[in-house]
């Protein structure tokens, strides 16, 4: 669930920190608006460390950013954390490099939204085809007692009625559990953007 948290909220925080940073605001004060945000897990960790460094109980930023790199669990997130390090051990342009990413996992989310889409192209298709075909085909099946009972019923020898019905039935949940799982399917393959 963190992990996913993460994916979701790691490029508006990284869109956040390139536009405050890029207006003149610090990276401890665009941590601590950032904390103060709504996004998710990554602000309760920006948060949970702010307090700890206002309260002292901190060896620095540094050292705070390596354990959130420890606790992190996604790649996105672990290269923005990764590269907040870098700025304050080596005073790198944070910026520019913030750009970079963004501009990565765009294209990332791109890519996945596609690859989503394209997953899901038949799916319409078949849910319509199961979802009116089938009920359509067993209703019929249904009726074929009482349109062979006269003079047509001679001819062939019908199961009883309470048959067709409990098979009718069995079709009519079969189409429905069978609707359910291809709706999960692409439950399952939602990217989480």
């Amino acid at each position: 669930m963190r992990k996913l948290d993460e994916q979701r909220e790691v490029l508006y925080v990284i869109r956040t920190f390139d536009v405050l940073m890029s207006s003149g605001v610090g990276l401890e004060a665009a941590i601590h608006t950032i904390g103060n945000g709504g996004y998710g897990i990554i602000s309760e960790d920006f948060s949970s460390m702010m307090s700890r460094l206002r309260k002292g109980n901190s060896k620095g930023l540094g050292p705070e950013l390596k354990v959130l790199m420890k606790k992190a669990e996604s790649d996105g997130y672990k290269r923005l954390l990764n590269t907040m390090y870098t700025n304050v051990t080596q005073n790198t342009d944070i910026i520019e490099t913030l750009r970079k990413q963004g501009t990565r996992m765009e294209n990332e989310r791109t890519e996945a939204v596609k690859k989503y889409i394209e997953d899901l192209g038949s799916v319409p298709e078949t849910l319509l085809s199961i979802g009116m075909i089938g009920p359509i085909i067993l209703a019929i099946a249904g009726l074929v007692p009482q349109l062979m009972s006269g003079d047509l019923g001679a001819f062939m020898q019908l199961p009883p009625t309470s048959t067709i019905n409990a098979v009718v039935n069995v079709g009519l949940l079969v189409t429905l559990l069978g609707m359910a799982m291809i709706g999960l399917k692409a439950h399952t393959k939602d990217p989480g953007l």
